[in-house]
């Protein structure tokens, strides 16, 4: 059985567009303030950081060209969400940080967002 997997940019990138800048993704950033507050909770999915630069191949091999764009959270074969923004090949996913919140929360426990 396949677990839920997480894809996050690493931090630290750089933007062609911007010249002698670094970056980070403020969502994947949230999101890994999460997974760290809650290890024991983070280890029920797999986490892939991944190069800010596109092509993301590991990405496209699972949700095709048109949805590089992270964080995404693509869910185990079979599994479906209320959160979910889309769907490749008969896999769910969710391509929106507050949707990607409330399924950890639903999905492994995580504890909600306060509103």
């Amino acid at each position: 059985m396949t677990r839920d997997t997480l894809y996050l940019l690493k931090p630290g990138f750089a933007d062609p567009a911007f010249p002698g800048r670094s970056f980070y993704c403020w969502h994947c950033a949230l999101l890994e303030g999460v997974l760290a507050s809650f290890p024991e909770l983070a280890a029920r999915l797999d986490v892939e950081r991944i190069d800010w630069l596109r092509p993301r191949h590991a990405v496209l091999a699972r949700v095709g060209d048109e949805n590089q764009s992270l964080p995404l959270l693509v869910l185990a074969e079979g599994a479906t969400s209320p959160h979910q923004t889309g769907h490749h090949r008969g896999r769910a996913f969710i391509a929106d940080k507050d949707g990607i919140l409330a399924a950890l929360s639903q999905r492994h426990g995580f504890p909600d967002p306060h509103p």
